[in-house]
């Protein structure tokens, strides 16, 4: 993805964050939530290891074309259940999203939990075009993730994104 669709992104989620915040009343005090609320004992990069990456992978592996020497075929579900099975994942990368926003693992409160949201909200629109049985909604739902996934590295983990273009700077 160019960097200038990834700043673009980012300097379109800072917006929208500005503008929620402009809106919230100054009286308003969050509920006060404490570390020692949520078992946060699982790292950052283990949340991504273990739960996130292979939900986003499965939702990824599983909506688009493929043209390869086998021939031109789709990848997405062909039954009830493998929906069901997707709508299942996309809930994963929903919870992953509120997880990643927790005290205790969040790394800030600007961009980071924008992120989260966004992370969130993809997998709300997988889950929501998953049961709708939505080729082209889910479709979008996976690059709306691919979006928020890569944005957040560039900003957060740029060894991530950068791994793989070194092979072409070198």
């Amino acid at each position: 993805m160019p960097v200038f669709h990834i700043r673009t992104g980012l300097f379109a989620l800072t917006v929208l964050f500005s503008l929620t915040t402009c809106t919230q009343e100054q009286n308003s005090q969050p509920a006060a939530v404490t570390v020692s609320s949520y078992n946060t004992s699982l790292s950052v990069q283990e949340i991504m290891a273990l739960v996130l990456e292979p939900a986003a992978d499965i939702l990824w592996d599983s909506g688009g074309w493929i043209l390869d020497s086998t021939g031109y075929r789709e990848l997405y579900p062909t039954t009830d259940e493998g929906w069901d099975y997707l709508q299942a994942q996309a809930a994963i990368v929903v919870e992953s999203g509120n997880s990643l926003a927790l005290p205790g693992r969040a790394e800030d409160n600007d961009a980071w939990m924008i992120f989260s949201e966004g992370l969130s909200q993809a997998g709300v629109n997988a889950m929501e075009s998953a049961a709708a049985r939505d080729e082209e909604a889910f479709f979008q739902a996976g690059a709306q993730l691919y979006s928020v996934c890569t944005a957040c590295h560039q900003a957060y983990n740029p060894d991530i994104n950068n791994r793989f273009g070194n092979e072409e700077a070198d």
